[in-house]
């Protein structure tokens, strides 16, 4: 059996909800999707017990109706391991990861920033990366946000 075939056995073995939601697409990568109440115990056992101890980034996604967002954890063999859950639109209210992983401060304030997610435990700081003048309530990476919103709020034209 593969690598990849035992970190899949394990997680199904010990969260049956994941049976059907774990693919192997090639050698060293696993993607899993869970819904947001499992995700805080998925990950925490990934992370210890399973020994993915690197978080590689956190990825955000629009999928019009909802929020999505990966975590793409490595292990030091050099599996990755993709864990995606969802979040309503309306409510994009994700819980920070900061306390296993310190550096996902900086990836975390991506989604606040790019996306309108709101990340509780996520201390107080900088925006990142849009600069401070920004306006509020605009997401450039949603799928409905248009330029000339931006436009629009500021008064500027293109030239």
């Amino acid at each position: 059996m593969s690598q990849e075939e035992n970190i899949t056995q394990s997680l199904v073995s010990q969260f049956g909800f994941l049976e059907g939601n774990i693919r192997i697409t090639r050698p060293r990568r696993i993607f899993l999707e869970t819904s947001l109440e499992n995700f805080p115990k998925v990950f925490a056992h990934a992370v210890k017990e399973l020994k993915f101890n690197h978080l590689c980034t956190i990825t955000g996604f629009d999928e019009l109706d909802k929020l999505a967002f990966m975590y793409h954890l490595a292990q030091e063999s050099g599996v990755l391991l993709n864990l995606k859950t969802s979040v309503s639109k309306d409510n994009p209210t994700i819980n920070t990861v900061m306390p296993l992983f310190p550096g996902a401060e900086i990836y975390e304030r991506e989604l606040v920033d790019l996306f309108g997610a709101k990340v509780n435990g996520l201390p107080l700081g900088n925006r990142y990366p849009l600069t401070d003048d920004w306006p509020k309530d605009q997401y450039p990476l949603r799928k409905d946000w248009k330029p000339s919103q931006l436009d629009e709020k500021e008064g500027h034209t293109h030239a």
